[in-house]
């Protein structure tokens, strides 16, 4: 997930937003959205422009959650490793979905810089770093990027991301130039806009009450009318509710927290000079700078919900413990939200049975996933593209209900703990090798001083020069007689 921050340039304009409409008469449409988050608007907005009539279902407001509160990261890839990836699917069609995350990226470019969604304050590249000394493991993931998976994509020593983030705790970096940030709260309601242009129509406040997805026409129940649709798509996440409570249960509600710090000023320059979104390696740390001089700053995830203010104490410890030249820092605003976590880590695109579909499941990567499920399902259902048959292999699996939060929480512990173990051995090594450095310079320049001759060498006896006569060796006194010696009794 990627947070937003509060500034007048990053809130929608409250006049731009149109008044909420609950669907309050029977209606029939060629597909009907469950949810009006990422996922399901791009789906509206897709399959509306290629002329279906759509209607979006939402039972609270458009972007409530997860959605609407995200830092607006937008890179390729998936919450599953390349190499995992590989190992699940194989090389091939590994390129195939890696191609779909990189496309499904410069779709959300496209629609940030459509005339009706201004304000993107859109800024270049994000870097990843790392929390240990990982510099051979670098190189290879490089070239795997940047041959095998055709991404732009360039490694940075440490001294080159410590000249950006001025701190000991990062090592080597990964640079994505081709990745970008916008403001998600723009874009969540830009994303609604675009799709009631293109004739989808959305209802606000209108939970599902049933789901009859049998027949040719499926039926929808709400509080206060019915639908009837040829195509239904779940793009609920973990908020289907008791319709589909089943299809709920195979996600992980992960929630994650951020922060946005008062205005830094010029200190804020002596700690980051880097412009684009920063994220370490075991996503423990992501943040970047925002209305110029402010820090955006999200924690890490957890399996339970608590009110975001909770939060900023821990995140205002955190950053002060990275750049501790910033001192303290006061926080102006936190937020969050809960998104679905799956099993396996990639999200869920693709038909359930004939006529419902299913969307949900992007984690943290939702931006560049949603806009991929957007577009395969809406071509799907009218052109026939069944490429969202690559998702297939990762069906779906129980996320293991209560006792699974349970498990992720452990999970989440054990694994920041690792890594801040990782990252302090890490830095202890790199002070260790600076010290042995130190003392061997040291030792060079005393050797240096002395002429460097060994230790313990004696000097040696200068040579004549040619002709002369070697000076002989001064002969040694004789020693004195024992006075004992020669006496008789």
């Amino acid at each position: 997930m990627s947070e937003t921050p509060p500034s007048a340039t990053t809130r929608a304009d409250p006049a731009a937003i149109p008044e909420r409409s609950r669907l309050s008469f029977d209606l029939d449409a060629d597909i009907c959205v469950i949810g009006a988050g990422l996922a399901g608007l791009t789906v509206a907005l897709e399959a509306a422009r290629l002329g279906a009539s759509v209607a979006v279902l939402e039972g609270r407001h458009v972007g409530w959650n997860a959605s609407g509160h995200q830092l607006g990261t937008v890179m390729p890839g998936y919450g599953l490793s390349i190499g995992e990836l590989i190992a699940r699917v194989g090389i091939e069609d590994a390129r195939e979905l890696w191609s779909l995350s990189k496309q499904g990226a410069e779709r959300v470019r496209a629609n940030a810089a459509e005339q009706l969604m201004p304000g993107m304050a859109l800024s270049e590249g994000a870097l990843e770093v790392s929390n240990v000394d990982v510099g051979d493991q670098l190189i290879s993931r490089l070239q795997m990027l940047s041959e095998d998976f055709e991404t732009e994509v360039e490694g940075w020593q440490v001294d080159r991301v410590r000249a950006e983030l001025k701190t000991g705790r990062y090592f080597h970096g990964m640079y994505y130039p081709k990745a970008f940030q916008i403001d998600g709260r723009q874009y969540i309601h830009g994303l609604a806009a675009l799709a009631r242009r293109a004739g989808a129509r959305i209802f606000e406040d209108t939970p599902v009450v049933s789901i009859d997805s049998s027949g040719i026409r499926k039926r929808i129940v709400t509080p206060s009318a019915r639908l009837r649709a040829a195509h239904i798509v779940l793009a609920g996440n973990i908020h289907l509710g008791a319709p589909l409570r089943r299809l709920s249960e195979t996600l992980l509600p992960v929630s994650r927290y951020a922060a946005v710090t008062a205005p830094l000023g010029a200190r804020l320059a002596e700690a980051v000079t880097f412009q684009g979104s920063v994220m370490d390696s075991d996503g423990v740390d992501q943040f970047r700078i925002v209305d110029g001089d402010r820090l955006m700053w999200a924690s890490p995830e957890t399996t339970w919900a608590a009110r975001p203010e909770r939060y900023a104490g821990a995140i205002a410890r955190r950053i002060r413990t990275i750049f501790p030249q910033l001192g303290k820092v006061e926080i102006t605003e936190t937020f969050g939200g809960a998104v679905g976590q799956t099993v396996h880590g990639m999200p869920q695109i693709g038909q359930l049975r004939r006529g419902l579909w299913v969307a949900s499941g992007f984690g943290r990567q939702g931006l560049n996933t949603s806009a991929i499920a957007g577009h395969l399902i809406a071509r799907s259902i009218l052109w026939g593209d069944d490429r969202w048959r690559l998702f297939s292999p990762f069906e779906l699996v129980w996320a293991g209900g209560p006792t699974g939060r349970v498990a992720g929480h452990l999970v989440g512990l054990w694994s920041r703990g690792s890594s801040a173990t990782a990252g302090a051995l890490a830095r202890y090594r790199e002070r260790a090798r600076v010290q042995e450095n130190l003392r061997e310079a040291r030792r060079l320049e005393a050797n240096r001083q002395a002429g460097t001759r060994p230790p313990g060498a004696r000097p040696s006896r200068p040579r004549p020069p040619p002709g002369q006569p070697r000076p002989e060796r001064p002969t040694p006194p004789p020693a004195a007689a024992d006075p004992g010696e020669g006496a008789g009794g």
